[in-house]
């Protein structure tokens, strides 16, 4: 069923991680409910809200970073593409930023 996906350990790492943050929210939400805020971003949101949008975020920034790694090998004269750890690590702390701040 899912031989189309490249399981790879970033990639695992980046599904485990989100299954944590949906499960720790869950629990937050459950023991202390949100209420809406305005932040950074241009409406009003929920702790969930931010998370979704996050999540969203975080997997473009991956998927435009695994779709550009061939090219920066020529941007930045590498011998190989960058790491995926790279996109994982930024992606993440766009992720908590969009958490904090949106």
């Amino acid at each position: 069923m899912f031989d189309w996906m490249v399981w790879t350990v970033p990639v695992a790492v980046f599904f485990g991680c989100v299954v944590l943050m949906l499960v720790g929210m869950t629990i937050w939400e459950i023991k202390s409910p949100t209420t809406l805020r305005k932040g950074w971003l241009p409406l009003r949101t929920t702790r969930g809200d931010r998370l979704f949008i996050g999540l969203l975020v975080a997997a473009y920034l991956n998927l435009a970073f695994v779709g550009l790694g061939e090219k920066m090998m020529g941007w930045f004269q590498l011998e190989a593409e960058p790491s995926v750890w790279i996109s994982f690590v930024v992606s993440m702390l766009v992720l908590a930023l969009i958490l904090r701040k949106g």
